[in-house]
């Protein structure tokens, strides 16, 4: 029997462990394939919906999974730190113990660290917490300055902080407090999700506008007090209440192993997700895959989701012995929440030549209603 061994239990290794067992040939009490997802969280977070809870539109019980109600034929999920990675032999060390595998696909994700103590003065809302957190401020908040803070490059769901922007204005506004309420984005980009190339990134740019939410690209962030914000070009930026997202790196295993390119993050082949071990795959935001613009491949679920579909298939053309058949071909799909009960279908293929084609479509109620039920969908599919 062939065994595979899955690292993280995040959309992308969630989409692999399923779509490996619906695809094996396991059933109830007969299993052809053994596969072992390694997870270190109890909870399987839907990392999209994070903005919602920020303003109150989710619940944090509504937003994840416990990681045991992950359920097919064959499929074992095993909760530990992962210690050591060795795609030379297929193998990683979990609690101790160590597994080897025929093949192994690696979904990690990112890992957030603290190198300022912005904990201290804000909260991270790319963690339940923090969400949660921010939104019991902003209940309480009776206006003031709000400020969103991307600290550094590169970070997961790029769309998240301009989302988060929209629905606090959205926020505020029914709630009155527009007239009294300030709310600033700052970031280290040059502008708005610039891998999606310049029309995209002046149009988001523009339904900030619209909305009055000021704007502060090429903004790097270098300190933090009470209540003030410094930039490594002099200016500060005084608040009442701060949302931001940490420093985000590839996890320490990822760092001490041999996958790990000159970025920290793992080089793959772009189109297969192939590590430069045979039978060692990596897929979603633990990858660097650069494009011909001079950026990366974003971290977005979405791409997570559809590399692990294909190395999945593959892996299962493999064990047939029959050759490898899909690849990823950099199209994606993505929603961009405005308020109102509107969002922004974005959508295209990043690795057109010589920049992405990527669309954005003018906010609106389906594309709202098209994100609320994906988010469904993916509870109901894999829980």
């Amino acid at each position: 029997m062939k065994r595979i061994l899955v690292l993280g239990a995040g959309t992308g290794g969630v989409v692999t462990a399923r779509e490996l067992s619906k695809n094996s040939g396991n059933e109830e009490g007969i299993n052809l394939l053994e596969i072992i997802v390694f997870e270190k969280e109890e909870k399987s977070l839907y990392s999209p919906s994070l903005p919602w809870l920020m303003v109150g539109s989710r619940k944090p019980n509504q937003i994840y999974e416990n990681i045991r109600k992950l359920d097919a034929p064959g499929l074992k999920v095993i909760k530990g730190e992962i210690e050591k990675i060795d795609p030379e032999n297929i193998s990683v060390t979990v609690n101790g113990e160590v597994y080897k595998g025929d093949y192994m696909v690696v979904s990690l994700g990112v890992e957030q660290v603290y190198e300022q103590p912005l904990a201290a003065y804000g909260h991270n809302f790319f963690t339940v917490k923090g969400a949660t957190k921010f939104n019991e401020n902003l209940e309480k908040f009776d206006g003031g300055k709000i400020a969103i803070l991307i600290s550094s490059l590169p970070f997961k769901s790029p769309a998240a902080p301009y989302e988060a922007a929209m629905l606090i204005d959205d926020f505020i506004a029914r709630s009155g407090l527009s007239s009294k309420t300030e709310i600033s984005l700052f970031t280290p980009e040059g502008g708005p999700m610039e891998f999606a190339g310049k029309e995209l990134s002046d149009e988001l740019k523009g339904l900030l506008e619209q909305k009055g939410i000021k704007y502060y690209p090429n903004h790097q962030f270098i300190s933090v007090s009470e209540n003030t914000l410094v930039f490594s070009n002099g200016e500060k930026y005084e608040f009442d209440l701060l949302a931001y997202t940490p420093k985000q790196q590839s996890p320490v295993a990822i760092q001490n192993s041999a996958l790990a390119g000159e970025s920290g993050w793992v080089n793959v082949d772009r189109n297969t997700m192939e590590t430069a071990f045979p039978d060692v795959y990596a897929i979603g935001d633990i990858t660097d895959v650069p494009l011909e613009i001079g950026v990366s491949l974003p971290k977005i679920g979405f791409f997570a989701k559809q590399q692990g579909a294909v190395v999945a298939h593959n892996i299962g053309r493999k064990i047939a012995g029959k050759d490898p058949d899909k690849s990823f071909n950099g199209e994606g799909q993505f929603f961009i929440e405005y308020g109102k009960g509107k969002a922004s279908a974005t959508e295209g293929n990043f690795y057109t030549s010589p920049t992405p084609e990527v669309k954005m479509k003018t906010p609106e109620h389906l594309s709202h209603w098209s994100k609320w039920w994906s988010e469904k969908y993916w509870f109901f599919k894999n829980f």
